[in-house]
């Protein structure tokens, strides 16, 4: 069993930047596929970034290629989400997902446990 708990979210102008963090309960964190996936209002929840447990893969929705870093500490047994040059369409409830799979996935039946999301509203 792990829980996840994401915190850094909050309101932001187009252009900033903001770091969300997801911590993890448990012992075995580390051999996670952890992920990042985002719901605005009215849409479904789409894929934004995810990590293997090593860290040595990485995946990234092609909207947000080149603004966003997902990394992890598994000595703090958290995995981060690092956002620049944030856009409007960025406004969105963000989740932390942690699921069993070798290498990354970006579709959200492949994570088991689930965060409870945090917030971030990027103003224009």
């Amino acid at each position: 069993q792990v829980q996840l708990v994401e915190s850094g979210g909050g309101l932001v102008q187009a252009g900033g930047s903001l770091k969300l963090s997801c911590a993890a309960s448990g012992r075995t964190f580390s051999s996670y596929t952890m992920g990042w996936f985002r719901q605005a209002p009215g849409k479904e929840r789409s894929f934004v970034a995810a990590m293997s447990w090593s860290g040595r893969r990485t995946y990234y929705a092609d909207s947000n290629k080149g603004r966003f870093t997902i990394s992890r500490d598994n000595a703090k047994n958290t995995v981060y989400l690092q956002m620049n040059s944030l856009k409007p369409e960025d406004t969105a409830v963000y989740y932390c997902a942690a699921g069993t799979g070798m290498v990354p996935q970006v579709g959200a039946s492949s994570y088991d446990y689930w965060g409870q999301g945090t917030q971030v509203t990027v103003s224009s």
